[in-house]
Formats: C-alpha cells, sequence, structure tokens
C-alpha cells in the first residue's frame, strides 16, 4: 500500500511561531499574525491539493473556528482536497450528524472524512452543556457511531441507549460514498470504541517503539471484532535542504516561546483527562527545555505550548523521508502533518519530501480531476493509498 498524506488548516490562526492552544487551553497570541480567514486557508488548501496532499485535518474545540462551517466554505474554493472534519459526538445527536455528512458528500463531491473527537476535558465539554464523564462519552461515541453507521446503510434506526435515543430514525438520501471514520484516543475504553467502529486509528507522533505497542493493542482488540483498520499518525514537521537548516528553525521557533507561556500552558495541560495527552507531556518532561529530541529527528518542543499533537519531524528531507519509512515498517499508512507557517511549511514537505517517496514507490500524486467527478463516475479519480 502506497502512503497517503493529509495536511492541516490552522483555524486557531497561523504565524512564523507555533500558535498554542488545544485540550482545554487558548490560542496563543501568534494565531492573531494570519487570521484564519477563509481566503486564507483556502490558500493553504490549494497549495496542499497542488503539493499532493490527499485532504487536510481541521481541529475543534473552543480555541479555533467551527470545522465543519469552515471546510464546508473552503470547499466550494478547491477541487480535489478531502477535508478530515473533527468533530464532537456531544454536541449533536447523531442523526443530525448523519444527515450533514450526508449533505456535505453531495455539495462537495465526496470530499468529507470525519474524525471523530470524543473530547477529554471535562471543563471544556462543559461549556457546551455536556456534563457526562471521561468513560461515559466515550460509552456515548460507541452509541452514536452505531446509529451513524446504520443511518449511512439507508436503515432505519430505533435505539434506547444508555446516553442516546432515537425513534424511527431514517435519511432521506445516504452519503455516496459513506464518509471513512478516524479516530484517535489511547485509554482503554477508547481502544474498545476504535475497534468496533472506525476505519483508521490515529495516534500522535510518539516513538517508534510506543507507536508499535499502540498498534499491537489495536490490532488485538478490531480482531476480537472480526475487523481490519488502517493505520495514521499526527505529527508537525520542519523539513529543509539539509538537518542544519531544519534544526535552526525548530531552535528559532523555541526561541520564541515565552517561559511564562510555557507556564500557563503546561499547568493547563496537566490538568487533562486525555491519556493521550498524559503520554505527550510525559515526552518533555512537563516543560524542560532540554532532552527534546526523544528519537532521532523526532523533537518534542512543540507540546511546550501546544496541546494535542506536540512532536514534529526535524531534520534534511532524506531524514524526514527515512523517519517516515521507519513508522511505515510499523504499519502507519496515513501521515496527517502540519508546520509553521502551513502555508509555506506545506512546500517545504511537498517539495522536498514527497518527490523522494514517489521515487522509491512509496507514494503516489493524486490525480489533478476533481473528487466530485469521482463520486458521480464521470472520469477515474486516483488517490495515493486507496
Amino acid at each position: 500500500m502506497t502512503l497517503t498524506f493529509h495536511w492541516f488548516l490552522p483555524t486557531n490562526g497561523d504565524s512564523r511561531h507555533v500558535v498554542g492552544g488545544g485540550h482545554g487551553t487558548p490560542a496563543t497570541a501568534f494565531g492573531r499574525d494570519r487570521p484564519p480567514t477563509v481566503a486564507y486557508l483556502t490558500q493553504i488548501a490549494r497549495a496542499a491539493e497542488d503539493l499532493g496532499f490527499v485532504g487536510a485535518l481541521t481541529p475543534t474545540g473552543a480555541w479555533c473556528e467551527d470545522a465543519w462551517l469552515t471546510t464546508a466554505m473552503v470547499s466550494q474554493n478547491t477541487e480535489r482536497l478531502k477535508f478530515l472534519v473533527a468533530f464532537r459526538p456531544g454536541f449533536v445527536s447523531p442523526t443530525l450528524a448523519a444527515q450533514m455528512a450526508s449533505t456535505f458528500q453531495r455539495q462537495s463531491g465526496g470530499r468529507l472524512l470525519l474524525n471523530v473527537v470524543t473530547g477529554g476535558e471535562s471543563h471544556e465539554q462543559r461549556a457546551y452543556g455536556d456534563f457526562l464523564d471521561k468513560d461515559d462519552r466515550y460509552r456515548r461515541t460507541d452509541e452514536f457511531l452505531s446509529v451513524v453507521r446504520e443511518l449511512w446503510q439507508g436503515k432505519t434506526v430505533d435505539l434506547e441507549g444508555e446516553h442516546l435515543r432515537v425513534a424511527d430514525a431514517r435519511l432521506a438520501r445516504v452519503p455516496d460514498p459513506v464518509p471513512e471514520v478516524y479516530f484517535g484516543g489511547s485509554s482503554p475504553i477508547a481502544g474498545r470504541v476504535a475497534a468496533k467502529h472506525v476505519d483508521v486509528y490515529l495516534t500522535w507522533g510518539e516513538p517508534p517503539a510506543a507507536v508499535a505497542e499502540k498498534i499491537a493493542w489495536i490490532r488485538r482488540l478490531a480482531a476480537e471484532e472480526g475487523r481490519t483498520l488502517r493505520f495514521g499518525i499526527r505529527l508537525h514537521v520542519i523539513t529543509r535542504d539539509t538537518s542544519e537548516q531544519a534544526w535552526a528553525e525548530a531552535n528559532r521557533l523555541l526561541a520564541g516561546f515565552d517561559p511564562e507561556t510555557i507556564r500557563s500552558v503546561q499547568e493547563g495541560l496537566a490538568r487533562s483527562e486525555s491519556e493521550g495527552q498524559r503520554r505527550m507531556l510525559a515526552l518533555h518532561g512537563g516543560g524542560n527545555r532540554d532532552g527534546l529530541e526523544i528519537h532521532p529527528n523526532l523533537w518534542a518542543g512543540i507540546g511546550l505550548v501546544r496541546g494535542g499533537a506536540g512532536t514534529a519531524l526535524v531534520g534534511s528531507h532524506e531524514e524526514v523521508t527515512d523517519r517516515i519509512k521507519e513508522y511505515h515498517a510499523l504499519g502507519i499508512d496515513e501521515f496527517v502533518l502540519s508546520g509553521y507557517p502551513h502555508l509555506e511549511e506545506a512546500y517545504w514537505f511537498g517539495e522536498g519530501v514527497l518527490p523522494r517517496l514517489e521515487a522509491e514507490g512509496l507514494w503516489a500524486r493524486p490525480s489533478r480531476v476533481g473528487a466530485g467527478q469521482e463520486a458521480s463516475g464521470q472520469v477515474p479519480f486516483a488517490t495515493a493509498g486507496r
């Protein structure tokens, strides 16, 4: 299987510095350098499309713009790029979410992917009116995905669950194609939900040994459900013509981290209920600027000021290519990447790393034909990793 690459739409703002936020912490001031306007996000999306990325992830939470609305607008200014829309099941009914996804597929030409985010921070969930604890949120996600999956199959659904209740639910029009579901979570209950429902399990960028353990864990749980999944990884990237240039850029970003900002962000993230976030914090010791290269070319510096994905691949184009191959050998087929600023960094990776992977037969450039034409059956359409 060839590799699939996705980029990121910074709906919390962009900058030549790291924009923090996520997991209950607000976006940092650098997010005002390049506000997340539709015009700017469209620039990034078009660049990603031209460079050969298959999709673009948009985050969810109080720290950023709404992912559904933003991607719906940006999709009208692009042709092929898919949108990996992050959303939280507790904020919308499963029937409405299934309908929204179906509408998005028709209006975008089949370019929706869904990133289900159960929500690891109770204090942020409560701001949206959700007062369940973490385990109950995952149990609700289990029920939610069961309903959505059946609706997408054209079934009429009745459910009286522990957390959700629907009666005579049915879609007037089912999505075509059915959106693939992406999901990440490191707690035991998250693993069980992933094994039952999702197409792609996502992990944050931990060292390869830890990623291998997580893949083995999810594969075992999926096998117990009679299913097989694909695996993806979420990373930032700093790739340059030479290793020295890449690490100089990483050090420039690090120099821009204000000590008070690090202290405040780390204090907020320490309250996180997310097992994945706890694992991210452990990589840099809760705010330590030393020893941030935790594996060759894997840098934990981003996590000093940003919640969620906190590691970056840093190195020459050849070194970053080697690290991608290392993760691929473990079973990772999809890479969800980002970098600051997102417009320029997309070109560094797209022009520096992707051609090297293509030369080795590990990546194939997607067709420039629009996804809407593929969905309508007008013309053939090839995507990397299909």
